[in-house]
């Protein structure tokens, strides 16, 4: 039988819930009013008359995107950045949060300490910008000159990401590490056998952190990539906002939609990938967030 809410309880609960919707709609009109945007009449968006509902319907914008090669390429190379940035940054920082939890670690406090004190103190985008172009460099003498790769493996490290890995692999029993080095498993087996396993809703957290840095990754793309045929998506709607925001190259724009509704139409197509999978994730995410977040 359930009890009967009291009064300041009940009170409480009609705030907590009138909040929450009301926050919720605050973020989720943007994206609708995008939608509308990229499916309405020019003169609809030019007047600024779409407000939530889509006037004056039409596909043309998302046509015209779909029928450009260079968007396609775009969302390959953002596709090729996500997946591999993500595999990477995460290798790296499953091997750096397990070995930082080990207290047999030698010069583990000094080694923590390097770590935090990057988040504390960043040398600054100068410093960061002339270290990228020199490891840039060296990817060259080695032979690789595709400068994504140089995205992917020179921007891998994310010292939060470590510490919550960190953390979450502190809070495995040791007594099951100890059985499982009793039963005759490698240091390597003890890792993915027993540490990962037993974090995976931290690990999927991490995760869903890293791919969702490298699906809106935008500065250092644009920075590192000259190569317009490598641009990812982000550096290519950009790229598009400029075109179409300049005067002297829309001057004789003459279509049924507006210029703006192929800008909302790119950047709907670059949400809705991480639409589709932060649903079979987020299950993941506060427990993840939760554990790699306190350490006892």
């Amino acid at each position: 039988m359930k009890r009967k809410l009291e009064a300041s309880e009940l009170i409480f609960k009609i705030i907590s819930y009138t909040l929450l919707l009301m926050f919720s709609l605050i973020c989720l009109y943007p994206f609708l009013y995008a939608i509308s945007a990229a499916v309405s009449g020019r003169t609809a968006v030019e007047y600024g008359q779409v407000i939530l509902f889509p006037k004056d319907v039409q596909f043309q914008a998302f046509q015209r995107m779909f029928n450009d090669n260079m968007f396609w390429n775009a969302y390959s190379n953002t596709l090729f950045l996500t997946f591999y940035g993500t595999v990477w940054a995460l290798f790296v920082a499953i091997l750096g949060g397990y070995a930082l939890s080990k207290r047999r670690l030698l010069f583990r406090r000094f080694f923590n300490f390097f770590l935090v004190f990057t988040m504390w103190f960043s040398a600054g985008l100068v410093p960061q910008y002339l270290n990228y172009l020199q490891t840039k460099a060296v990817f060259n003498s080695v032979g690789i000159t595709d400068d994504k790769w140089l995205v992917v493996i020179a921007m891998g490290m994310a010292a939060m990401n470590i510490i919550l890995l960190r953390n979450a692999f502190e809070g495995v029993p040791s007594e099951i590490e100890e059985a499982a080095i009793v039963d005759g498993a490698s240091e390597f087996q003890v890792l993915t056998k027993v540490f990962i396993p037993m974090c995976k809703s931290t690990i999927a957290t991490v995760a869903l952190f890293f791919a969702i840095s490298r699906w809106n990754g935008y500065f250092w793309a644009r920075q590192m990539i000259s190569n317009p045929n490598e641009h990812p998506l982000q550096v290519f709607i950009r790229l598009k906002l400029e075109e179409f925001t300049d005067p002297d190259r829309m001057s004789g724009w003459n279509e049924i939609y507006a210029s703006d509704s192929v800008i909302y139409a790119l950047i709907v197509c670059s949400i809705v990938p991480i639409l589709i999978i932060y649903p079979f994730i987020q299950k993941y995410f506060a427990k993840g967030v939760n554990v790699g977040g306190v350490k006892e």
